[in-house]
C-alpha cells in the first residue's frame, strides 16, 4: 500500500537501486570486460531516467520557456541529467560512475529505511543498521562526490588529447561543473574548491617549495577563480 500510493517515489527508488547494480557490475566487472562497458551506459541511463522523474517531481509543469529553463538550472536532478548525458556516448571512465552510484545508494537507503518503517518499526534489523552506518558517512560521502566531480574536468581534457573524448566534452563538462558550483541543496563542490585552495596555497608557501612551482600554482588557481560562477 505504502509502494502504491507513492508510485513516482517508488519508481525512482527502484531505478536508483538498477543504477547502483549496474555500477556495482561496471566497477567489479564480474561479467567480463565488453558486459562492464554495457552495464556503464546501462548505469548512466538509469541515472538519467531518475533524474528525470525527480525534475518532474520538482517541477510538474512543462513549459517551453527561457524562465522554466532557468528554473530547471537551479534543480541538482537537471545537473545529473546533464551530467548522464554527457558522459552515456563516451569512453568509460570508472571516476565517472561514482558519483552517479554514491547518490543512487543513499538516496535508495533513504527511502529503503521509509518501506521498512512501513513495515514494521523493527522489521529486518541488520538491513536497518547497514542503513544507518551509511546515513552516519554521508557527509564523507558527498565530500568523496563532489571531489569526484572537481577532477572529472582535467579528466575530460586529458581525454580528449587521448582521443577518448569528444572536442566538446571538456566545455559541457565545464558547464555542468559551475552548477554544481552554484548548487543551492548541495555545498559541497564549493566547500571541495575553498579546501584545495587552502592545502594547496599552504604547501607552496612553504621554503622548500621550488619557486617555479609556486607561480604555476597560484597562476593556476588565480585563472580558476576568474572561472568561478559568482554565488549569491
Amino acid at each position: 500500500q505504502f509502494l502504491m500510493a507513492n508510485k513516482l517515489d517508488t519508481a525512482m527508488w527502484i531505478s536508483r537501486l538498477f543504477t547502483v547494480y549496474c555500477s556495482a557490475l561496471f566497477v567489479l566487472p564480474l561479467l567480463g570486460l565488453h558486459e562492464a562497458a554495457s552495464f556503464y551506459q546501462r548505469a548512466l541511463l538509469a541515472n538519467a531516467l531518475t533524474s528525470a522523474l525527480r525534475l518532474h517531481q520538482r517541477l510538474p509543469h512543462f513549459q517551453l520557456s527561457r524562465a522554466f529553463l532557468a528554473q530547471a538550472l537551479l534543480e541538482d536532478s537537471c545537473h545529473y541529467l546533464l551530467y548522464s548525458l554527457i558522459f552515456v556516448n563516451s569512453y568509460p571512465v570508472t571516476m565517472s560512475i561514482f558519483p552517479v552510484l554514491l547518490f543512487s545508494l543513499l538516496h535508495a537507503a533513504t527511502y529503503t529505511k521509509k518501506v521498512l518503517d512501513a513495515r514494521s518499526s523493527n522489521s529486518l534489523p541488520f538491513l536497518r543498521n547497514l542503513l544507518d552506518k551509511l546515513n552516519a558517512n554521508q557527509q564523507n560521502i558527498l565530500k568523496f562526490i563532489a571531489c569526484n566531480e572537481i577532477f572529472l574536468m582535467p579528466a575530460t581534457v586529458f581525454m580528449l588529447f587521448s582521443g577518448q573524448g569528444s572536442l566538446l566534452q571538456p566545455f559541457i563538462y565545464y558547464r555542468f561543473l559551475t552548477l554544481r558550483y552554484s548548487s543551492r541543496r548541495n555545498p559541497y563542490c564549493r566547500t571541495l574548491f575553498t579546501e584545495l585552495r587552502i592545502v594547496v596555497e599552504h604547501l607552496i608557501m612553504k621554503p622548500a617549495c621550488p619557486v617555479f612551482v609556486r607561480r604555476l600554482c597560484l597562476s593556476s588557481i588565480s585563472f580558476i577563480s576568474r572561472l568561478a560562477p559568482t554565488v549569491a
